[in-house]
């Protein structure tokens, strides 16, 4: 009996911490959002209504959804690079991808201010080149924004699918190579559907970081383009609307859980096609 209570006891220091900073906190902030003289959606009604406010949600979902589906594109052939070179050189390449990682992300974010402003690097080699004949607004953008999320969440990308290719089976390859695909159509048919639980993991870091990512909009976007948590700290701060700041906060809470639900639906629906092609 004693045996079987120490798994709980185990957790139980972890639980209670959990609970009482985490659980306890969200729930007197998001809680008050539904009383308004009694029991009430208003705020949330009103918050969607309004033209400006709906904005922004579908801003930073759309930048969030582009970042994710960029994230997937570079991140599963540069993955699977990684996974099949030789070991000596792997650990190399995962330390360079880990590198963004490793810096703050407001230097990160000033160092595409100064690559991509209107006297920035890019606009500039663009038109010592003679392709520009005056530079692009590309700063303060959502462009800007995506650019920004992506060098921001890619390694995750990276090193969750890493991961998962690692473990796939070389002879996989060469078996679709002899049958007569060539290496990308063996890529395509084989390789791929076999990382999808990574690509999906990493979509879902990749999606959830883009959704609440505050520093990265905030100094690449501007205030013109606002995202859901600049605008949380906006009404949190400058305007002292702390109700409206927790409406947006469990805006985004449930925006993410339905993405990541989402996200866990499509891999179910690959998995059940990919048995029954078997």
């Amino acid at each position: 009996m004693t045996q079987r209570r120490v798994p709980y006891l185990i957790l139980a220091p972890g639980l209670i911490l959990l609970i009482l900073f985490l659980v306890l906190p969200l729930i007197s902030t998001i809680f008050p959002t539904f009383f308004n003289g009694g029991f009430t959606f208003s705020n949330y009604t009103s918050f969607f209504l309004d033209e400006y406010n709906f904005g922004i949600f579908w801003r930073t979902i759309k930048i969030s959804l582009i970042a994710t589906l960029i994230c997937v594109v570079l991140g599963v052939p540069t993955a699977y690079y990684i996974s099949q070179s030789p070991k000596k050189w792997r650990g190399l390449l995962m330390s360079i991808t880990l590198f963004p990682l490793l810096t703050n992300s407001v230097v990160r974010s000033f160092a595409w201010i100064t690559i991509l402003g209107q006297d920035g690097i890019l606009n500039n080699a663009l038109m010592n080149i003679g392709l520009l004949s005056k530079p692009l607004t590309m700063l303060y953008t959502e462009f800007a924004i995506v650019i920004g999320s992506v060098y921001l969440f890619l390694p995750l990308m990276v090193i969750t699918l890493v991961g998962i290719l690692e473990n796939i089976d070389s002879e996989i390859m060469e078996a679709a190579e002899t049958l007569g695909a060539n290496r990308l159509i063996a890529f395509v048919k084989v390789i791929l559907p076999l990382s999808v639980p990574g690509i999906i993991v990493g979509s879902i870091l990749v999606f959830t970081g883009s959704l609440t990512a505050y520093t990265t909009p905030q100094l690449l976007g501007g205030n013109r383009n606002i995202m859901l948590a600049t605008f949380l700290y906006q009404n949190a701060t400058a305007l002292g609307n702390w109700q409206g700041a927790s409406v947006i906060a469990l805006i985004m809470i449930v925006a993410t859980l339905i993405v990541m639900k989402l996200f866990s639906w499509i891999a179910g629906r690959m998995d059940k096609r990919g048995e029954a092609s078997a």
